[in-house]
């Protein structure tokens, strides 16, 4: 029974990492479709969010099989659900990449503002986020959810640049001020992100050690 057990949680971590690739891809393919204008590449996040609410109840039906199923110890049980409030979380960035991209689409044809810097920083940024989070659930590995919780201050410090940068070219520019407000929405979403990378780090930490942060 137990080895059994084992396996299933094996496939557990299989399906989250499969989930974060999909976050990864939405992400990519949303900021790359707002740099370079590019309505399949805005599709194609949109789509893969629409696989990522498929995944989250893939792996919630098997959560709950384990749950019901199997009556797992209570390490298992911290796991289990830790893995249920994770799911949560990566639904709602790929929810977020799909909004990024929707902008992307609506700007079409726009060329807009230039200055993308850091914007494009928040995006490795947040991917970044996710990964470390989701391999810090496979490898059971503290310390690498802890750095993940440390890059949330780096997300927030790009945000108040994105901000500043914005600021700067409304007052040469005020006619600007459409553009200026999609970026600025494009850039609260990424913060999002990395707010909910950061919960699922924090997860990741109750799932090893039983400590709620």
């Amino acid at each position: 029974m137990r080895s059994y057990f084992d396996r299933q949680l094996a496939v557990l971590n299989e399906e989250l990492t499969e989930m974060g690739l999909l976050i990864e891809n939405a992400i990519s393919n949303a900021v790359a479709a707002l740099s370079e204008q590019d309505i399949k590449l805005a599709n194609d996040a949109i789509a893969y969010d629409k696989e990522v609410d498929r995944k989250e109840k893939d792996i919630e039906s098997l959560c709950l099989r384990l749950l019901l199923r199997q009556q797992p110890v209570a390490t298992d049980l911290r796991v289990i659900s830790s893995a249920l409030k994770m799911i949560t979380d990566m639904e709602r960035i790929g929810d977020q990449a799909s909004d990024i991209a929707e902008i992307a689409k609506r700007r079409f044809n726009n060329p807009g503002l230039e200055n993308m810097e850091h914007i494009r920083k928040m995006a490795q940024e947040t991917i970044n986020m996710v990964n470390k989070s989701i391999d810090a659930f496979v490898k059971k590995d503290t310390k690498l959810a802890e750095s993940v919780i440390a890059l949330d201050d780096r997300v927030d410090e790009l945000f108040d640049k994105v901000k500043n940068d914005l600021v700067s070219i409304l007052v040469k520019d005020p006619s600007s001020s459409e553009d200026a407000l999609d970026l600025l929405m494009v850039a609260k979403y990424f913060e999002r992100i990395g707010d909910h990378a950061t919960n699922i780090a924090e997860w990741v930490l109750f799932s090893i050690t039983g400590i709620q942060q």
